[in-house]
């Protein structure tokens, strides 16, 4: 290695440090939400977007720069999640051009990688906007190639440039996206950028393992102070890791403690039982710190651990057994027991996922491959899922389709508008036609007091939102936002209502609300369960 350079070991080092870090801001990056919703997934999409690139670069024994930056961007592309997943892949993609060619890189070099960056996450969107995280990329690479051009070599002194720059892109970033400035809150994908690059910045320092002790700094909207939100952190979300599940025996267990306790280290969290014989299951991403806690308490029995990505893959086969050969096999996104029973009695495969569970690229072309047909339609039902959807097509041999739904019951309508008569292109048509008909209307509770829309909204108030994108409600009760909501979205044209409520809701509150709305308006309204999280709601309008 040259002197005054890096190889591709210590690239790698710097962005393993960078993903600690990220992880430990996952929960305060997932809180800055514009709506105050309590499902936010953009530093959980960032997270586990890095985690599978460092993956890929684990397996390559390779010192040469180049060939860990292209392994980093293969395992990003095929681990992106989300939309800030997918603008993350592209700037590996990006950084793995700048560095092509090079064994070892210094302060210029670098600088010229992040430029690549910038430009390859600015040409993967089909419309770029700026007040985002591709807004952050620019500025931090901008900022390295200025103090490039002062000190060449330097590559702490390049990269610190870069972070100070990204700190404050994040800062202004209301200033260029209106809809932030009004929620008083900064681009979620923009601190996790920044986050990133810090997290790499402390290795260089040699601070790697200080920062076990320290939080990345969250930054605050440049804002007068009366109009900044304050981001409520949210748990850590883990849509996959492992499955654990185990028989606790012990004196005066304490089930509230344990649950409490439990609550730190994972998600879907049961515990039951009594104060001697406590049964537990929880997802988590470490389930060995799991058992560690439970191990303090008592002994343990019964224990189960399963990958969660091995219980996908085998999901996704047993489906394909399920369905028949066809001429065009539909693949669909959905979280919820009665959504995925739904798309089944349709006729389609279903990969499970949507808000704070969004699938990567690869379990996305997984569910494609085991598709009973060469000719697939992909329906993403979320407008998060989009971008991971249209990186499939190029990574499989068969022939896809996506059409852009953004809601599950965009996604309902494409599939009862299918038809096995006609082929691939003809289907495509007529299905992206039937999710125009569909308007959206989701009710969830606020995770934090925020003025938007001309709505004054309380923490755990409802709120209504319209097709994913406008609140158009808010209130301490759920049919008179529900009922209010309606009002603003030209009901007068709809002809049909289905109520799908969620895994809280029981069956008799989802009933006495569409009898609100049939003794108000002259429309059919039909009541199912889509057992779907942290939506109380979600109502198709057609």
């Amino acid at each position: 290695m040259e002197a005054g350079l890096v190889d591709g070991q210590i690239l790698r080092e710097m962005f393993t440090s960078g993903t600690a870090w990220l992880e430990k801001g996952v929960p305060d990056i997932n809180a800055i939400n514009v709506f105050p919703v309590p499902d936010g997934d953009t530093g959980t999409n960032m997270l586990l977007t890095m985690q599978s690139a460092l993956e890929e670069a684990s397996k390559n024994s390779d010192r040469d720069a180049s060939s860990v930056a292209k392994s980093l961007s293969h395992g990003s592309l095929m681990g992106a999640r989300g939309n800030s997943g997918v603008i993350l892949s592209q700037f590996w993609r990006g950084l793995a051009k700048g560095l092509d060619g090079k064994a070892s890189f210094g302060g210029k070099d670098l600088a010229k990688a992040l430029t690549e960056a910038s430009k390859a996450a600015y040409e993967g969107m089909v419309h770029p906007v700026e007040g985002t995280m591709l807004t952050v990329l620019k500025d931090a690479a901008e900022a390295a190639n200025k103090a490039a051009k002062t000190d060449s070599d330097g590559l702490i002194s390049v990269l610190k440039a870069a972070v100070e720059a990204a700190r404050d892109s994040v800062a202004r970033t209301p200033s260029l996206l209106p809809v932030l400035k009004e929620a008083g809150v900064v681009d979620a994908g923009g601190q996790g950028v920044y986050v990133l690059l810090d997290g790499a910045f402390h290795f260089l320092e040699g601070d790697a393992d200080k920062i076990q002790y320290w939080r990345p700094h969250v930054v605050a909207a440049d804002l007068p102070l009366a109009a900044r939100a304050t981001p409520t952190a949210t748990e850590l979300e883990l849509p996959y890791g492992y499955c654990t599940n185990f028989v606790l025996k012990g004196q005066k267990l304490g089930l509230k403690k344990i649950k409490r306790a439990l609550k730190k280290k994972g998600q879907s969290i049961v515990v039951t039982g009594d104060d001697s014989t406590v049964r537990v299951h929880i997802h988590s991403l470490k389930p060995g710190e799991v058992l560690k806690y439970a191990t303090r308490l008592g002994t343990l029995h019964h224990i189960e651990i399963n990958n969660m990505d091995d219980q996908y893959a085998e999901f996704i086969k047993l489906q394909k057994e399920r369905l028949p050969a066809v001429d065009v096999a539909i693949v669909a996104v959905a979280l919820g027991d009665g959504f995925l029973k739904l798309f089944n009695s349709l006729g389609t495969a279903v990969v499970p996922g949507g808000q704070t569970m969004n699938p990567s690229v690869r379990q996305l072309v997984q569910a494609v491959e085991l598709a009973p047909s060469d000719n697939v339609i992909l329906l993403p039902n979320n407008k998060n899922i989009i971008p991971t959807a249209s990186q499939v097509e190029r990574l499989t041999s068969k022939k896809v389709k996506v059409i852009p739904s953004r809601t599950i019951p965009q996604g309902i309508a494409a599939s009862l508008a299918f038809s096995y008569d006609m082929d691939l292109e003809q289907n495509t048509r007529i299905m992206e036609e039937a999710t125009k008909g569909v308007r959206t209307l989701a009710l969830t509770k606020a995770i934090r007091n925020v003025q938007l829309n001309g709505l004054e909204i309380k923490k755990g108030y409802y709120i209504a939102i319209l097709n994913d994108e406008a609140l158009i409600g808010s209130g301490n009760n759920a049919s008179d936002v529900i009922l209010k909501a309606l009002e603003k979205t030209n009901i007068a044209d709809v002809e049909i209502i289905t109520i799908y409520y969620g895994a809280e809701i029981k069956d008799a509150e989802a009933e006495s609300i569409a009898k609100e709305i049939r003794d108000r308006y002259p429309v059919e309204v039909e009541v199912l369960c889509g057992g779907q999280p942290y939506y109380n709601y979600v109502i198709s309008l057609e």
